[in-house]
């Protein structure tokens, strides 16, 4: 099968609406991703039915896992070119008609640049960005404990990355990592941390890419308690002295 019969049949597979528009809007992007990846660095992923399972399938596929429809606010830590925020609210605005607040964060400027120009082409609405480091936007109040949701595929380990992102979660929320499978340990070395930042773990989903074999993990931790207005340290720190590791 093609990408685009591939990108509806993983759809239907998640239980999602596969409308002829989605996959219109999921082409778009792939273009235009395709195309600027020329001039700067988005991703090294560029043939068709690749970006369609490794990006498109793999960001929507929180959708058949998780109920998210309680979730007005969200926010995508390190986003990137895009993932898994674009495809998440052209599945939201176009079949369910309900957009997320969604806010996009990342530290290159050029890649945000990009993000506007995505949306602008697939008329995307509701959107914020964001331009610089989670450490520094997760201690502005502007920002801090005001999200229901968020979510990141942004590739650090599980204790770093739960620095960056919890701190935006608001207390009730959730923030769900995307992880490579055999995260098993990554993902009980991070407890500690995730714990110190006021949140629990309290679910881990496993499964295979529709028509693959890949391994991917969902780990969806709760925020329990408001984060302590230590965290995050500055910028660098979390990445370099994860919590829980020794000094």
């Amino acid at each position: 099968m093609d990408a685009w019969t591939k990108l509806s049949q993983g759809m239907s597979d998640f239980g999602l609406t596969p409308s002829s528009l989605v996959v219109e809007k999921f082409q778009s992007y792939y273009e235009q991703l395709v195309e600027k990846n020329k001039v700067m660095n988005l991703t090294a992923i560029t043939k068709e039915e690749e970006v369609v399972e490794k990006h498109f399938l793999d960001s929507l596929a929180i959708l058949h896992f998780f109920d998210l429809n309680n979730a007005k606010k969200v926010i995508d830590i390190g986003t990137g070119a895009g993932f898994p925020g674009f495809p998440l609210q052209i599945y939201r605005q176009f079949v369910t008609n309900q957009a997320y607040e969604l806010t996009l964060l990342d530290s290159l400027e050029k890649r945000i640049k990009f993000l506007k120009e995505v949306a602008d082409h697939l008329e995307l609405t509701n959107l914020e960005y964001l331009h610089g480091r989670a450490e520094d936007f997760g201690r502005n109040e502007a920002y801090r404990e005001q999200y229901d949701l968020c979510v990141s595929r942004a590739v650090a380990n599980l204790a770093t990355l739960s620095e960056y992102c919890l701190p935006f979660v608001k207390v009730g929320g959730k923030f769900i990592a995307y992880k490579a499978g055999n995260s098993q340990e990554e993902i009980q070395e991070a407890k500690f941390a995730i714990g110190l930042l006021g949140g629990k773990i309290t679910r881990v989903s496993e499964f295979k890419l529709p028509d693959s074999d890949m391994e991917r993990v969902f780990v969806e931790i709760t925020k329990l308690h408001s984060t302590k207005k230590i965290y995050p340290r500055k910028a660098g720190t979390p990445s370099k002295k994860p919590l829980g590791k020794k000094e």
